[in-house]
């Protein structure tokens, strides 16, 4: 069970290792000690290339995943499971968290277990979905205290 967390941008975020330990507590709840991802912070620009190139939006996101799992499933020698990528726009969190009053922790935090379910198979596209969705997400956040 591994999570990577890189840095693509000049900005230092401390908040990262908490961030990377509330993830590793998502991968133990579903119950998947057999798999990886990367979490990966990026600057604006470049999400929007990814939501442009990959989505065919051209605008700001604050987060998005690419799940290797969602065509065949890619699995490394040891039975690891490599889930895919999150990509989070760090300045698109850190206006985000002073519009909604959260702490930059909780809204890297959001968006970083958001889009661990994403890479799960979970989506919000209904209200049904949603619910489970977010319940699995505050789920996580609370048990490590990270509230609103």
């Amino acid at each position: 069970m591994s999570v990577e967390v890189f840095n693509k941008t000049e900005k230092e975020v401390v908040e990262l290792e908490k961030v990377r330990e509330v993830l590793l507590g998502a991968l133990k709840k579903e119950d998947l000690d057999d798999g990886t991802f990367n979490l990966i912070i990026v600057d604006n620009e470049y999400i929007q290339m990814l939501n442009k190139n990959y989505r065919g939006i051209d605008k700001i996101t604050d987060v998005i995943t690419f799940a290797l799992e969602d065509e065949d499933s890619l699995v490394l020698p040891d039975n690891m499971r490599v889930l895919g990528d999150i990509y989070i726009s760090i300045d698109k969190a850190i206006s985000q968290a002073e519009e909604y009053g959260n702490s930059l922790l909780r809204e890297l935090a959001f968006l970083s277990v958001h889009g661990f379910y994403h890479l799960l198979g979970y989506d919000h596209q209904t209200p049904e979905e949603e619910k489970i969705m977010f319940q699995k997400q505050e789920e996580v956040l609370s048990s490590y205290e990270i509230i609103r």
